[in-house]
């Protein structure tokens, strides 16, 4: 018997809908839920252990998949099976972690689970846009305490018009494209790009979204209520001790206030606080740090963060010394590694960031093969972070989620900027070689120099920066350019780029409740400002894209030809092409035009010649002489009838002349006029009505022999006849007696 299902309906109000239903699937996890939008579904179930981790931070980890089922294919590779998860998956897992992980209890420290499933896919939905939604709603059907529900949604803007949750078709005309995540009193997530939005468009767009939150918000209250809203669990809290933390607070914060208003580097002022740090250990018995060590360090932690902030409240200062409008010292360096197409150094305070640029053809394009997308990336950006840029030595463990992350956004600054005719396949890599503060923004600023390096003629210059924002609900300081140390006491963090017009991509994470839209406004319009100076910056060391690509990196030159003509410079089994490939020197890749079908080939190459030789032999194949013109010829065969002569401006292009138009004179022999190797001209007649072939001339430019009488046509009626054939040709053999033949019978 089919269970009672629960069941609550969002409308979208543009006669789109998305149901929440439990009670039918995956009951023995601790809350479960799909999520319906069309023909897309989402399971999301959520786990939390009954026993204590032991950790010192709260064990959570969000998993999004999409089963290749959902959209009836097979997984690609040799294991027909879903295996490691794809960019896409990681970035749909850390939009929803953003948002779900502060508010779980700061003091839950319980191994917790939560799992997304595509189990059925819409070509008509984005299924990433209902990830927040489907955790929060499994969350609330739990006893797992948590603070208030969340949901996430997609935003886009068609002409002015901004649509929640719009389709891929849409979004690709879209000038927005923003994922914002919020309870119902707060926005606390918004990642995204535009194409050159100003601040004030950009907070509309969150405005909308917050609105559209709001009404999910309370529909998971409903469902909740519905099926049995269930008290949260107990647990066991963190322990407390105010006595320690006010001997804490006595013996460290002034020490800590003082050295954080000296203006230190980051490691003279990460030792300073560790010897503080050590100061306060020492004044307590060993009785009392066998029992309560733990405790004592998060409290000096804790001390740490309200001294910081405080500075920068009261006296608008900051760790290094600066102001809160202040960008640290910034020097920027190109064309640094002599090999490679494309290079820039960036570095701002004690980050730095060492891009380089690669060009290639659409062979090179990153192949994105999901359930819910295929398609390719002519432009993309990998971000590598390896310990040692914090000075620390750690296990390499192949690429992390937040690497993916920190790429993807950089990718997305720069990625409407690179102009649509640019015919070449472009990779950026960023290596992060320090790092103190934001080191995705160093990434944006040393990927546009290398861009323009490279010779790739950008839209305009992109910049980025990393902002913060302190509160105490009284005060507020808006923090420009912030160190890491800032990224993690700040109230909202967030990371800006775009050119001098208008933002191409950002990335917020707001920490406190019910943040006044104006002053998000002021963030934004501080950033900007943070952000001309460094494009000044980076405008300075590199102005302009330079006019070419360098002299060592491959030119790449596109044409196109008939759909009807590839197969023949293909060759059989690839042989012309290959060939030519070898002889040139290049790379040829040939792809189809979906909508007209005709052949475009990309022409790669370092050397001029060899680029040249290729256009040639297709400007052959392309040749088309016109009816009337005279060109001039090469013997490339002698036959009994005529010779076989190619275009000397189109190398392969052959045509018969037929040994009755070599002269006016007849011709007995072909070599009497003509022979291999000779270079001539003749005229070109088109198609003969007769032979159906290419008709071409040597006589038709000669002048006629004096008393030249052409010889008349012959007439088939004057042709002489066999009396013993009859009109069909064949002859009567005395078989005029033969009997008819009698009809078949059936």
């Amino acid at each position: 018997m089919i269970p009672k299902v629960f069941r609550e309906v969002i409308d979208l109000g543009d006669g789109r809908t998305i149901s929440l239903e439990t009670g039918k699937l995956a009951k023995q996890a601790h809350g479960s839920v799909v999520v319906q939008m069309g023909n897309a579904m989402l399971l999301c179930t959520v786990v939390s252990s009954y026993k204590e981790s032991g950790l010192d931070f709260f064990p959570l980890t969000v998993d999004y998949r999409e089963k290749f089922a959902s959209a009836g294919r097979f997984p690609g590779g040799f294991f027909k099976r879903e295996a490691r998860p794809s960019d896409g998956e990681v970035l749909t897992m850390r939009i929803v972690d953003r948002v779900l992980r502060p508010l779980f209890p700061s003091d839950y420290r319980t191994e917790t689970q939560v799992m997304i499933q595509l189990m059925s896919h819409d070509e008509n939905v984005m299924p990433d846009a209902l990830a927040g939604l489907a955790a929060s709603a499994a969350i609330q059907l739990s006893d797992i305490p948590f603070e208030c529900p969340i949901s996430e949604v997609r935003v886009g803007r068609i002409n002015g018009q901004l649509i929640i949750n719009p389709n891929q078709a849409q979004l690709e005309l879209s000038d927005v494209d923003m994922v914002i995540g919020a309870s119902e009193d707060s926005v606390m997530m918004v990642e995204g790009e535009m194409k050159e939005i100003s601040e004030e468009e950009m907070v509309e767009v969150i405005r909308f979204a917050h609105e559209a939150i709001k009404i999910q918000c309370r529909a998971q209250v409903r469902l909740a209520e519905a099926f049995g809203k269930k008290e949260p669990r107990t647990y066991t809290p963190a322990k407390t001790d105010e006595t320690i933390a006010a001997k804490v607070k006595e013996l460290a914060y002034d020490k800590i206030y003082a050295i954080a208003k000296g203006a230190h580097s980051k490691k003279d002022r990460s030792d300073a606080f560790s010897a503080v740090k050590d100061e306060v250990i020492a004044a307590f018995t060993e009785e009392e740090l066998a029992e309560n060590e733990g405790l004592i360090k998060t409290y000096f932690y804790k001390i740490e963060k309200e001294a910081v902030r405080e500075l920068t409240l009261s006296e608008g200062l900051r760790l290094d010394g600066r102001k809160t409008t202040d960008i640290r010292p910034i020097w920027c360096e190109v064309d640094y590694l002599p090999s490679v197409h494309g290079s820039s150094i960036f570095t701002r305070g004690e980050t730095q960031a060492l891009a380089t640029v690669t060009l290639g053809t659409s062979r090179e394009a990153n192949q994105v093969d999901m359930p819910s997308y295929q398609g390719e990336e002519k432009f993309y950006l990998h971000y590598n972070f390896p310990p040692f840029s914090t000075g620390e030595a750690q296990p390499l463990r192949g690429t992390s989620r937040r690497e993916i992350g920190h790429g993807n956004l950089a990718q997305r600054a720069l990625k409407n900027m690179i102009p649509a005719d640019c015919p070449y396949t472009v990779r950026i890599v960023s290596e992060i070689l320090e790092s103190n503060g934001s080191s995705s923004m160093a990434t944006v600023c040393a990927g546009t120099m290398a861009l323009m390096d490279a010779g790739v003629q950008m839209v305009k210059p992109v910049s980025g920066i990393a902002m913060g924002l302190i509160s105490d609900g009284e005060r507020f300081a808006v923090l420009s350019d912030i160190l890491g140390d800032e990224d993690h006491l700040g109230d909202m963090d967030f990371k800006v780029t775009g050119t001098a017009d208008g933002i191409t991509a950002c990335q917020m994470d707001m920490k406190i409740k019910g943040m006044p839209y104006d002053v998000i406004i002021q963030a934004l319009k501080q950033a900007r400002d943070g952000r001309i100076h460094i494009l000044g910056k980076l405008t300075d060391t590199i102005a302009v894209p330079n006019p070419e690509v360098k002299a060592h990196a491959p030119k790449i030159i596109t044409r196109t030809i008939p759909n009807s003509l590839i197969g023949a410079f293909i060759g059989p089994g690839g042989k012309h092409i290959q060939e030519l490939q070898k002889e040139t020197a290049t790379t040829i890749v040939i792809n189809e035009d979906p909508t007209t079908g005709e052949g475009i080939i990309e022409i790669l190459g370092t050397k001029p010649a060899g680029v040249e030789a290729v256009l040639k032999r297709l400007e052959s194949m392309l040749f088309k002489p016109e009816v009337g013109n005279v060109y001039e010829v090469k013997v490339i065969k002698m036959l009994d009838f005529g010779a076989v002569v190619e275009y000397t401006a189109a190398p392969g292009n052959e045509v018969l002349l037929h040994v009755s138009e070599l002269a006016w004179e007849r011709t007995e022999n072909v070599t009497d006029v003509v022979n291999l190797g000779d270079v001539f001209e003749v005229k070109y007649f088109g198609i003969d009505p007769k032979t159906r072939k290419e008709k071409v001339s040597r006589k038709a430019i000669l002048p006629k022999p004096e008393g030249y009488v052409a010889r008349p046509p012959r007439d088939n009626n004057d042709r002489p006849r066999d009396n013993n054939r009859n009109n069909n040709g064949r002859d009567n053999r005395g078989r005029d007696d033969r009997k008819p033949r009698e009809p078949r019978r059936d």
